[in-house]
């Protein structure tokens, strides 16, 4: 099941300098602290001392999976509390042609911490040939609302799975909370996910794969978990989930390994793509960006490509944690005044790595960096959260891109919204990441080939002050402006 990395013919060429003299034609997008919000910008300030980006399209990088968010059931009750025509347009926001055409999107498998309450699709204590399986749990919120979306979606969307326990008869603590699985209880853990994409496909549901489990090394003993190394995860979808799913007639549908923060990426690829056998059923890579506010681990990301490079390597969950949303305040979104978990509760020594931030520079700076090295997918968390950061049962508040006041019927798309569609919208799947250079390191660039053949430029601008710079393709340019603390996609059509 390895990858197969689709290259799509192009016909441009580098021009290694920005004196030229044909104007390009682009459409360009920008969100910005000033108040732009996905807005068409048509015309440029003149600013000295401008910059060059060029770009290489001669030169090809990875192929693109998807961008999206989490159907999680928290966000799809919250959907069901608001009117429908507030319903239908958050789920047009984000997955119509006129809104974010989210591609790659996300699921949990039993309940997580955005759940209303504990449950399994496994209830009955020693079934181990799981008689009794059901996903009843799912079908007033979490099911209408995945069905929902793929209605508004003309181009549909790639759906992967991940389970954040299994039910506590299965573990050697009998808990929601940590543990590991019992390795009696292998083989029926791996039958869990066959007869999870049975059930789904029951309701016109299409699972695209799967990660093996959330956050392996669990979440401080907060909400569900289960806990596996390196070793016990590779043996079990070496022996038991890969050859389960092939044995099934499912052995095209991808298994994410790791699922947990990039730092630790290094042990895990390691051990996963050790050897042919090791590596067989493994499709990918699957990580968090929670291990930083700031930082988006460069070199981890790019060993993990180096040791799989023809596998996946996913950013699967993203969010702003720690927070109570703040509401109808754009530029709170961008201001350095969040804190996450680490800023409280991380050890001294690694403390440094969690410093306030603003929401939309990391969400922008964080999307950039990962396509950058390698990442091919990135997927937010929640896509709709209430007033409070919830509903959650373990209390583990969140801030999603939409919220909603479900007492007044209000809808708020934040900053956050826009920033991942600057992404989604433009960079479609199947795209091509190609080489940029730039001669201002204060902007970050990434650009992408789409198979229409458009070239898609995300820049941003993290800076205070007002920046241009020439995009130069071939042998003609364009002069562009970007506001400070601002994200720009600049699309270049056939």
């Amino acid at each position: 099941m390895k990858r197969t990395t689709h290259i799509i013919g192009l016909t441009l060429a580098l021009m290694g300098t920005s004196c030229t003299n044909k104007q390009l034609t682009v459409e360009v997008y920008e969100t910005s602290e000033s108040g732009n919000s996905l807005t068409q910008v048509n015309d440029f300030q003149t600013v000295e001392g401008g910059s060059t980006i060029t770009l290489n399209p001669s030169k090809e990088l990875q192929t693109i999976t998807g961008f999206g968010g989490a159907f999680t059931e928290s966000s799809a009750y919250l959907l069901n509390q608001v009117s429908k025509e507030n319903r239908d347009r958050i789920l047009k926001a984000y997955f119509s042609n006129e809104g974010a055409q989210y591609s790659l999107t996300r699921t949990h498998m039993n309940s997580c911490d955005f759940s209303l309450n504990n449950y399994s699709y496994t209830p009955v204590a020693g079934d181990v040939d799981l008689e009794h399986f059901s996903i009843d749990e799912d079908r007033e919120d979490l099911i209408p609302m995945i069905k929902d979306a793929m209605g508004f979606s003309e181009e549909g969307f790639r759906l992967f799975a991940s389970p954040w326990t299994a039910a506590p008869w299965m573990k050697d603590n009998k808990k929601w909370v940590g543990g590991k699985l019992l390795p009696k209880y292998y083989e029926t853990w791996a039958l869990f996910f066959s007869k999870y994409v049975d059930a789904y496909k029951a309701e016109g549901i299409d699972i695209w794969g799967f990660t093996v489990e959330n956050e392996p090394h669990g979440n401080g003993e907060n909400w569900e978990s289960m806990h596996y190394s390196p070793e016990e995860m590779t043996h079990f979808v070496q022996h038991f989930l890969g050859p389960k799913l092939e044995a099934n007639g499912k052995g095209d549908l991808v298994i994410l390994g790791y699922d947990q923060n990039r730092e630790g990426l290094r042990e895990w690829v390691d051990v996963m793509f050790k050897d042919e056998e090791s590596s067989k059923y493994y499709d990918g890579t699957a990580v968090h960006w929670y291990e930083s506010t700031y930082d988006y681990f460069p070199d981890e990301l790019q060993y993990a490509h180096e040791k799989a490079p023809d596998k996946y390597l996913i950013q699967t969950e993203a969010c702003v944690d720690a927070e109570v949303p703040v509401w109808q305040d754009d530029k709170w979104y961008w201001k350095k005044e969040a804190t996450d978990w680490g800023y409280d509760w991380r050890e001294a020594s690694k403390k440094y790595l969690h410093p306030k931030y603003a929401p939309a520079n990391r969400y922008a700076r964080d999307i950039i960096g990962c396509l950058n090295n390698w990442v091919d997918g990135w997927v937010d968390w929640n896509m709709v959260l209430d007033v409070k950061g919830g509903p959650n049962w373990a209390n583990n508040w969140c801030i999603a891109p939409v919220i909603v006041d479900t007492e007044k019927d209000e809808v708020y798309f934040t900053p956050l919204y826009y920033i991942m569609a600057h992404f989604s919208k433009y960079i479609r799947p199947g795209a091509v990441i190609i080489d940029t250079q730039k001669t201002d390191d204060e902007l970050m660039v990434t650009a992408a080939k789409n198979p229409d053949g458009s070239i898609a430029v995300v820049v941003f601008n993290e800076g205070a002050s007002l920046k241009s710079f020439d995009l130069v393709l071939n042998n003609a340019s364009k002069k562009v402006t970007i506001s400070p603390q601002a994200i720009q996609t600049v699309l270049i059509n056939n």
